[in-house]
């Protein structure tokens, strides 16, 4: 079959008509978002992206938001950089002591001195738990927030910062507390570990499952069908609460963050306005991506 000039033409431009298709703005559902935090008490970002189409929405999506726990995936990356070198181990045995505990989420506090633990214990409390004594050992062991730092450079994250316990950080930390970040960013940086592409491919996916373990999943995840994976990490402040989650959908994978700031309702209730709203908006994307998903959420968080 012999083709015309036009459709050769056409064939030829194909692969560069369709990259150019990618990273465009979804202009719907980026209307649909902003018509979603209006009137929200408090300043909101959020970064939306489909990773197969590229095609994504922001709102303040270059915005710097405090992280709150959401630091401990660059801490992640930074315990898993040391691994990688071989200057720790997996499974190498620690020593927990009473010195390091510190308190607020987790579990670790309540570990009686001189108990024996390993680097998996400390990485899996961090990001299953939210557990902030293993999270400052972990920051510790990955060479201090200054090394992790010069990772994030390394991938090309500009904003995203640990700033506790961080030489040279500290007026950053007056004001976004222990780590920052913009919800792209932070999106573009478990995209990566989704991937591949951070550290190694098997430290990406070592990552990354612990990533899909958390115990608060009362939030974002609370919309999202209980057999479909999701990697996650929650932050909470007083006047902060944000998400973020990447979701293995049916159709194509999908990343979002939500962060919030300077929120008025600084209850710790479920039924917090910032908490409500990231649920809202967990809820809408799962159904913009999964339109034929019949599922609905039938267990009730707020009690």
């Amino acid at each position: 079959m012999k083709l015309t000039v036009k459709q050769i033409l056409l064939f030829l431009l194909l692969p560069a008509f369709a990259f150019a298709q990618k990273g465009k703005v979804d202009h719907k559902l980026e209307k649909a978002l902003e018509e979603m935090v209006k009137g929200f008490n408090g300043k909101i970002g959020v970064y939306v992206q489909h990773l197969e189409t590229g095609r994504y929405a922001s709102i303040n999506g270059d915005s710097l938001f405090p992280t709150a726990s959401i630091v401990k995936v660059p801490i992640l990356v930074g315990l898993f950089s040391k691994i990688e070198t071989g200057a720790l181990g997996f499974h190498q045995p620690m020593t927990y002591r009473d010195s390091i505990r510190y308190g607020g989420s987790g579990l670790m506090q309540f570990f009686k001195d001189s108990s024996a633990t390993e680097v998996s214990i400390l990485a899996a409390l961090m990001m299953a738990y939210s557990d902030n004594t293993s999270s400052l050992w972990n920051q510790d062991l990955a060479g201090g927030g200054e090394q992790i730092n010069r990772l994030l450079e390394q991938y090309g994250l500009k904003d995203t910062r640990v700033n506790s316990r961080t030489k040279g950080r500290e007026e950053f930390r007056k004001i976004y507390g222990w780590g920052q970040t913009t919800p792209r960013e932070m999106s573009t940086l478990l995209v990566k570990i989704r991937r591949g592409e951070v550290i190694s491919k098997g430290a990406s996916e070592r990552m990354y499952r612990l990533m899909t373990k958390g115990y608060y999943d009362e939030q974002a995840i609370s919309r999202i069908p209980p057999y479909v994976q999701a990697a996650a990490k929650t932050g909470s402040l007083n006047e902060s609460r944000s998400e973020l989650v990447l979701v293995n959908a049916p159709h194509g994978d999908y990343v979002f963050y939500i962060g919030t700031k300077d929120i008025k309702d600084q209850r710790w209730t479920p039924d917090n306005e910032a908490i409500q709203l990231i649920r809202k908006i967990s809820a809408y994307l799962w159904k913009h991506f999964e339109p034929r998903n019949p599922w609905t959420p039938s267990y009730d968080v707020m009690h």
